[in-house]
C-alpha cells in the first residue's frame, strides 16, 4: 500500500511539473509573437530589455520580418494546442501591415526594398546571361516602327559610364632578363615596357621589316633613361628571346586554365560588360560597340605603312572627351585624373573620343551595330541606293556624253565616273606624302598603275589596272572598255611621266560635288552599294532553283556573294591552316563513300533475301536500308558542296560585302521566297545587326 502511495504521488509530481514547463513554454511563445511589432512599438519592448537585436536592427533601417514569420510558424506546427496563437499572429500581421504603410508614407520603404532589389539584378547579370538571352527578343527595340527625328538630332538623351582603360604595366619578374651585346641588362619600367611590346612580336613578319624594325628602335630610345641610351645604340645587339619566351609560356599558361578559372575570367568580364558595355539612349538599354580603351603597343598599320613599328603611347583619362546629356549622371574619370573635355552635342553618335598620336587621326566609342543609330544608317544608305537604280541609266547617258566634252576636266570627271560605275572602284582620297601607305583610288590613279592594249586576249580595247588599293591590297584587272573611253585614256597618257595623276583635273571632292547635283546624297559610294547590291539580286535569280535542297541553295548563295567579292575587290590571303582543313574534309568524304558502297551492298543484298524469302520481315529490312543509302547519299553531298565552297572562297573576303555593300533585305526575301533559314546566311550578331531588314521585308522585296 505504502509502494502504491509513493507510485502515485511520485505520478502526481511529474504531471505538476509538466503543467509548469507547458506554461513556461506557452509564455515564451506569446513573448516571441509579441516580439513582431511596428517601429513605433520597439521602445516599449527595449525598456523591457528584451531584444537589444530588434532594436539594432530597425535602427539601421532594415526590416526583417519574413525571418521571424517562418521561424513562428515552425514553432506552431510543433504545438497545435494554443488556440490564442492564431489570434495572436493575425493581429501581429495587421501590425505589419500597419508599419509598411506607415514606411511607405515616410518614404523608408523604398530606401529599404532598393538593397534587396539590387542584389537579385546582379544576380541576374551574373548567370551567364542564358537567362537574359532568353528575354533579349521581347526587350528588342523597334525603333524602324517610330518617326524619325527631322531637327538632325541624334538622340534626346544619352547616359553612360565611360571607358574602360588597360590595366597598368606590371615589370617582369627578375628571372626574366633583358640582354645586350651578350650582357644581361636591367631596364627602367618605361624602356622596359616598351621593350615587351617587341618580345611579344618576335615571331612575327613584322620584326623581319626594316622600316619596323627602325622606327621602333627610335621611338624606344625616347624612353630610355640617358645611362640606357648611352649603352643600346644598336637593334641587331638586343636579345629579347627571354621576354619572348616568358610571355609565350604565359600564353600556353591561358590556354591550360581549368574551367572553374576561365568562368571566373568570364564572370568579371560579363560584369564589366554589364557595367560599361551598355548605354541609355532615348529610355532605351543600347549595347555599345568597343568601350575599351585600346592598350600601348606598336603600331603595325596595313600593307606597308611608312609608320610601322611606332610606338602607340598609352592613352590617359586627360585624352578622353565625353559626349553625354546635361541632365545625365555623368560619367566618372578615374581617382586622381580629369577628363580632357565632357561635351553635349547631340547632333553627332559617338560616346568617347580621343586623338591617337601616330597619325593624328580622331578615334571613337560608338555604339554597336545592332543599335538604332547604326541601323538607321544602314537603312538609309541602301535607300539611297535604290534611289540611284531609278536614275542610273540618265546618268550613264550623261556620262557617255561627256565623253566628247570639248573641256578635258568634265572628260577626266566623265571617264572616272565610267570606272566608278562600271568596276565599282573606290573613289580614293588625296593623302599626305609619306603619311601614309601608297594606296589609291580611281580619282588618285596614276600613269605607272594603267595600260593600254588595243587588243588582248581576243578583245578589243583592253585596259590593264594593277595598283595598291584600300590596306594595300592589290588590284589587277583586264577589262575591255569602250572605244571612247580608250581614246580619253590615251589622250589623258600624253606626255605623262609614271607618278604623274591620270585624272590631273579631277579630285574626290570635285566628283562627289558633280554627283551630289545629279540627285541629293549621292557620292561615288552609292555606286559601290548599288552595283553590289543590284548584282547579288541578279546573281540569286539566275543561280538559285526552288527545287535545290537548302545546302545547294547556300552554295548558290555563296556564289552570288562571291560574284559581289569579286566585283569589289575583297580579296584575303588564304588562311594558314587552309590545306589542313581541306586534308581533313576530303578524309571525311573519302569514309562517307566507303560507307555509301557498304550500304549500297547492303540494300542489294537485302533486296536479293527479299526476293527469294517474299516475306514481310525481309520487304522492312529492304526499306531501313534503303532509308540508310539515302541519308548517307545526302551526308557525302553536304560535305562535296562544303568542300567546293571552301575551294572558291579561298582568296576571296565574303563577310565585307555581305555586311557592308548589300542590302541585307534582298537576302532576307530569298530566305523567305526559297525556305532558307535565315540562320544559314546570317549568325546571331548578322541578325542582331540587320533586325529591322528581317522583322520588315516579306519575300516580295525587290531592290
Amino acid at each position: 500500500c505504502s509502494e502504491h502511495k509513493s507510485c502515485s504521488e511520485k505520478k502526481h509530481r511529474e504531471k505538476e511539473k509538466e503543467k509548469e514547463r507547458l506554461k513556461h513554454k506557452e509564455k515564451q511563445k506569446e513573448e516571441k509573437v509579441d516580439l513582431i511589432v511596428p517601429y513605433h512599438r520597439v521602445t516599449k519592448y527595449n525598456e523591457l530589455n528584451i531584444s537589444l537585436s530588434i532594436k539594432v536592427e530597425e535602427d539601421t533601417g532594415y526590416h526583417h520580418p519574413i525571418k521571424h514569420e517562418k521561424a513562428l510558424k515552425r514553432e506552431r506546427d510543433e504545438d497545435d494546442r494554443y488556440e490564442h496563437k492564431p489570434k495572436k499572429v493575425k493581429v501581429d500581421n495587421e501590425k505589419k501591415v500597419k508599419k509598411r504603410k506607415q514606411e511607405e508614407d515616410d518614404g523608408g520603404f523604398e530606401e529599404r526594398e532598393k538593397p534587396k532589389k539590387r542584389t537579385k539584378e546582379v544576380k541576374k547579370d551574373t548567370t551567364g546571361g542564358k537567362k537574359k538571352a532568353k528575354n533579349e527578343p521581347e526587350e528588342k527595340w523597334k525603333w524602324w516602327e517610330e518617326e524619325k527625328c527631322t531637327d538632325g538630332s541624334k538622340w534626346r538623351f544619352l547616359e553612360h559610364k565611360g571607358p574602360v582603360f588597360p590595366p597598368p604595366y606590371e615589370p617582369l619578374p627578375d628571372r626574366v632578363r633583358f640582354h645586350y651585346d651578350g650582357k644581361a641588362m636591367k631596364l627602367s619600367p618605361g624602356a622596359e615596357e616598351v621593350a615587351t611590346f617587341y618580345a611579344k612580336m618576335l615571331d612575327h613578319e613584322y620584326t623581319t621589316k626594316d622600316i619596323f624594325r627602325k622606327n621602333f628602335f627610335k621611338d624606344w630610345r625616347k624612353e630610355m633613361t640617358s645611362e640606357e641610351k648611352s649603352k643600346i645604340t644598336e637593334l641587331k645587339k638586343c636579345d629579347f628571346t627571354e621576354m619572348h619566351e616568358y610571355f609565350k609560356a604565359q600564353s600556353e599558361a591561358r590556354k591550360q586554365m581549368s574551367k572553374e578559372e576561365k568562368q571566373k575570367i568570364k564572370e568579371e568580364n560579363e560584369r564589366i560588360l554589364q557595367e560599361y558595355g551598355y548605354c541609355v539612349m532615348d529610355n532605351h538599354r543600347e549595347r555599345i560597340g568597343n568601350f575599351r580603351i585600346e592598350p600601348p603597343g606598336l603600331f603595325r598599320g596595313r600593307g606597308d605603312h611608312p609608320k610601322m613599328g611606332k610606338l602607340k603611347r598609352r592613352i590617359r583619362p586627360e585624352d578622353i572627351i565625353i559626349n553625354c546629356s546635361k541632365d545625365s549622371v555623368h560619367p566618372k574619370a578615374p581617382p586622381g585624373t580629369r577628363w580632357k573635355e565632357v561635351r553635349h552635342d547631340n547632333k553627332v553618335t559617338w560616346l568617347v573620343s580621343w586623338t591617337e598620336k601616330i597619325q593624328g587621326s580622331i578615334k571613337y566609342i560608338m555604339l554597336n551595330p545592332s543599335s538604332r543609330i547604326k541601323g538607321e544608317k544602314d537603312w538609309q544608305k541602301y535607300e539611297t541606293a535604290r534611289r540611284l537604280k531609278k536614275i542610273v541609266e540618265r546618268i550613264r547617258a550623261q556620262y557617255r556624253e561627256d565623253w566628247r566634252s570639248k573641256e578635258m576636266r568634265i572628260r577626266q570627271r566623265a571617264v572616272a565616273l565610267y570606272f566608278i560605275d562600271k568596276l565599282a572602284l573606290r573613289a580614293g582620297n588625296e593623302k599626305d606624302e609619306g603619311e601614309t601607305a601608297d594606296t589609291v583610288g580611281c580619282c588618285s590613279l596614276r600613269v605607272e598603275h594603267i595600260r593600254l592594249h588595243p587588243q588582248m586576249d581576243g578583245q578589243d580595247y583592253v585596259v590593264e589596272l594593277d595598283f595598291p588599293g584600300k590596306d594595300s591590297i592589290r588590284y589587277y584587272n583586264k577589262v575591255s572598255v569602250e572605244k571612247r573611253v580608250f581614246k580619253n585614256l590615251q589622250l589623258f597618257l600624253e606626255n605623262k611621266q609614271a607618278k604623274d595623276d591620270l585624272f590631273d583635273r579631277l579630285n574626290t571632292s570635285i566628283l562627289n560635288k558633280h554627283l551630289q547635283e545629279l540627285m541629293d546624297g549621292l557620292t561615288a559610294k552609292v555606286f559601290r552599294t548599288y552595283n553590289a547590291s543590284i548584282t547579288l539580286q541578279q546573281q540569286l535569280k539566275e543561280l538559285t532553283s526552288s527545287d535545290d535542297n537548302i545546302p545547294e541553295k547556300i552554295l548558290s548563295y555563296n556564289r552570288a556573294n562571291r560574284a559581289v567579292a569579286v566585283l569589289c575587290n575583297h580579296q584575303r590571303a588564304p588562311p594558314k591552316t587552309f590545306e589542313k582543313s581541306m586534308h581533313n574534309l576530303q578524309t571525311k568524304i573519302d569514309e562517307k563513300k566507303k560507307q555509301l558502297s557498304a550500304a549500297k551492298k547492303e540494300l542489294k543484298a537485302a533486296k536479293a533475301d527479299a526476293k527469294t524469302l517474299r516475306d514481310e520481315k525481309s520487304k522492312r529490312v529492304v526499306e531501313t536500308k534503303k532509308k540508310a543509302v539515302q541519308r548517307i547519299s545526302e551526308q557525302l553531298m553536304k560535305l562535296e558542296v562544303q568542300a567546293t565552297d571552301r575551294e572558291e572562297n579561298k582568296q576571296i573576303a565574303l563577310g565585307t560585302s555581305k555586311l557592308n555593300y548589300l542590302d541585307p533585305r534582298i537576302s532576307v526575301a530569298w530566305c523567305k521566297k526559297l525556305g532558307v533559314p535565315i540562320e544559314k546566311i546570317y549568325n546571331k550578331t548578322q541578325r542582331e545587326k540587320f533586325a529591322w531588314a528581317i522583322d520588315m521585308t516579306d519575300e516580295d522585296f525587290e531592290f
